[in-house]
């Protein structure tokens, strides 16, 4: 049935019927070898007509885009609003070996692939297409300078210690009551702020956090659903650094607010002593540290390591990154703290949930197509991504170089604030830092909504805006952002192409055995893409030229279940995963900053998230916003049925 839904608008529509059946027969014996002889005497004996484009197939038409000055932008707009546009059906189990074997087949594969781009609207909307305007193929702006209100500037040869210090100068009163475990009403995480006054008064010390710690990671191990929040993790390691950190404070000589601080790194980031297993978009590998081994820390850990925070370790992810759900049947599903039966999403899933659940105040996560403000949002957390260039990629798989980027994942957006300045600045361009001072929150006039989306979210989302703007008189200017759908698809086809090619050499020397069913999937299908951009830059600056931000919500869709049939072989859900990563690709596929902010929770009790889009270099901005939209949704927000109290001096 699946391959029937692949074909149901090609030629070969009755033979495929003939060859369905013979499918079936196939896998009710369990014996795939005679269907891959089959499919490929099949495809052999009409690959000449096919190829040759004698019976049509290989002519897709491409659209012909308007000029970007003729596109109406305003709410008004008759531009054509196409919604996802997803023909694959969810595959799991041995659903998804079949499906394998056929695509990494050499014929028959191809034609399964060109199907399904056609199908998928990828060669009308982006392959083929005409348009008038210039590509833009690194998301690299140059620095300007917005002349925000209200920022505190850095200068680039501050250390990253000191930078930790600026920020909290910059940070806004926060809650000081403790978290309460009674009242889920009154729920808050505890902040970096918190740990450092609880081990300055002498109250706890970071040895005994480690040790609670690694206590908890061990509890999440053992449950009858199994976390999975890390791939690695070394507690004599762990241990070694808390003693180092509690000697300081018995000094009275600590590093800054991080020191002693546990902080979690996203499996893709290289970070001694661990060997780095994953690629990004598809990570959590078991096999990439034997052609590529960890030799040091990336320059954003060695930053927090400056400032005495405690790496607690690698946190599990989507295999490869290549995926939005989080399940990795090579380290487990890292599962949601809010229900453990749902994704944490993905691909930085674990850095989301160990933050989410109470384990780290902050996370360290790679955002190549949503993956941090995607998890972010589903499990309740922060979810902030910089302008593309902001933070150093020393160190970072480069597997997506023109839209994968460290971003940070947090309880509080004081805590984003926080690791922001201390592992951003000093490129070689020198940009300085500028962080928020948001004691003052200035008169942001121009916000941009686009809501346009499922009802429960929507009003969510509409509420949470509406809200925002009547507390602090802000107005807002509803917007049509036209060709979402392509920029979805002509993202998949830059993020693609890149992480085949930066693969390639590797995968050479690699026993497929050794992935993940749905990693082999989603590799053989990246191989098939060939980059190319369209102008959804030129169309955002013009939206910006009405508007300081965009907000739209996170996500189309809140977490979904994980079922049993994926947990050993991953899974392919492309609907679900269209819908999850929908209102994020301008992030990534245009290189602008973004930050996601927990506002509320379905009628399952699962969060939703509200993301704000700023122009390039404009984080202060982003942050003022984020900051106000916190302050109001707080002390609403809801404890997870996993957290673990760290500070708990029992």
């Amino acid at each position: 049935m699946t391959v029937f839904i692949l074909y149901n608008q090609c030629y070969l529509h009755k033979l495929i019927i003939k060859y369905i059946y013979w499918l079936n027969t196939v896998v009710f014996l369990f014996n795939p070898l005679p269907c891959c002889i089959l499919a490929l005497t099949i495809t052999t004996h009409h690959s000449r007509k096919f190829f040759s484009g004698k019976m049509g197939l290989f002519k897709a038409a491409g659209v012909v885009y308007k000029p970007v000055e003729e596109i109406d932008l305003g709410p008004d707009s008759n531009e054509f609003y196409l919604k996802a546009n997803v023909k694959a059906p969810r595959m799991a189990g041995f659903l998804v070996k079949i499906f394998a074997w056929f695509l990494e087949s050499r014929i028959i594969g191809t034609l399964l692939l060109y199907i399904l781009k056609r199908n998928n609207l990828i060669h009308k909307l982006v392959s083929n297409a005409t348009l008038e305007e210039a590509p833009m193929f690194v998301p690299l702006h140059p620095f300007v300078d917005l002349n925000e209100q209200e920022v505190e500037q850095i200068d680039s040869d501050a250390s990253p210690a000191e930078r930790v210090q600026r920020a909290m100068d910059c940070l806004p009163l926060t809650l000081e009551k403790s978290v309460d475990d009674s009242n889920s009403s009154s729920f808050r995480r505890w902040t970096i702020a918190d740990y450092s006054r609880a081990y300055s008064s002498g109250e706890i010390t970071p040895r005994k956090v480690a040790e609670q710690f690694i206590n908890a990671v061990h509890e999440s191990s053992r449950a009858a659903l199994p976390m999975s929040f890390f791939i690695n993790y070394d507690a004599e390691d762990i241990l070694k650094q808390a003693t180092e950190s509690t000697l300081r404070y018995e000094r009275g000589d600590p590093i800054s607010a991080l020191d002693g601080v546990p902080i979690a790194i996203k499996d893709e980031i290289d970070c001694s002593p661990y060997p780095t297993t994953v690629l990004v978009l598809l990570g959590g590998t078991k096999w990439l540290h034997k052609v590529r081994p960890c030799t040091g820390d990336a320059c954003c850990v060695m930053r927090l390591r400056s400032c005495g925070a405690i790496i607690v370790g690698k946190t599990n992810m989507h295999e490869l990154g290549a995926g939005t759900s989080g399940i990795n049947p090579h380290y487990g599903t890292t599962r949601n703290p809010y229900h453990p039966n749902k994704i944490a999403g993905g691909s930085s899933s674990g850095s989301a949930a160990v933050v989410s659940a109470g384990l780290c105040p902050a996370a360290l996560g790679v955002d190549g197509g949503g993956s941090v403000r995607m998890p972010a949002s589903l499990c309740g957390v922060i979810g902030f991504k910089p302008t593309f260039g902001r933070i150093p990629h020393t160190g970072v798989l480069p597997l997506n170089w023109t839209v994968g980027m460290v971003g940070i994942l947090a309880g509080t957006l004081e805590d984003a604030l926080i690791v922001y300045a201390a592992i951003s600045g000093q490129l070689p361009s020198h940009e300085p830092t500028i962080l928020p001072v948001s004691a003052h929150l200035y008169n942001i006039t121009r916000i941009s909504k686009y809501l346009k989306l499922y009802d429960e979210i929507r009003i969510c989302c509409s509420n949470a805006l509406h809200l925002l703007c009547e507390h602090y008189k802000w107005k807002t200017v509803e917007v049509t952002i036209p060709e979402i759908e392509s920029m979805r698809l002509a993202h998949y086809l830059t993020i693609g192409s890149e992480c085949t090619t930066s693969l390639s050499s590797a995968l050479e020397k690699l026993d497929f055995a050794e992935l993940g069913w749905d990693a082999r999937v989603a590799l053989r299908v990246y191989g098939a893409f060939n980059s190319k951009e369209n102008r959804q830059m030129q169309i955002h600056k013009n939206i910006f030229a009405k508007a300081d931000v965009i907000v739209a919500p996170t996500t189309g869709v809140t977490a979904y279940s994980i079922f049993d049939d994926a947990l050993k072989t991953g899974e392919l859900d492309y609907i679900n995963g269209a819908a999850l990563v929908r209102y994020q690709i301008s992030g990534n596929f245009l290189g602008l900053p973004a930050v996601t902010v927990p506002i509320g929770y379905d009628k399952e009790g699962l969060p939703i998230g509200l993301q704000f889009i700023g122009k390039p270099w404009s984080e202060p901005t982003l942050m003022h916003i984020a900051f106000a939209m916190q302050a109001l949704c707080i002390s609403h927000y809801r404890k997870p049925k996993v957290f673990y109290n760290l500070l708990h001096k029992n």
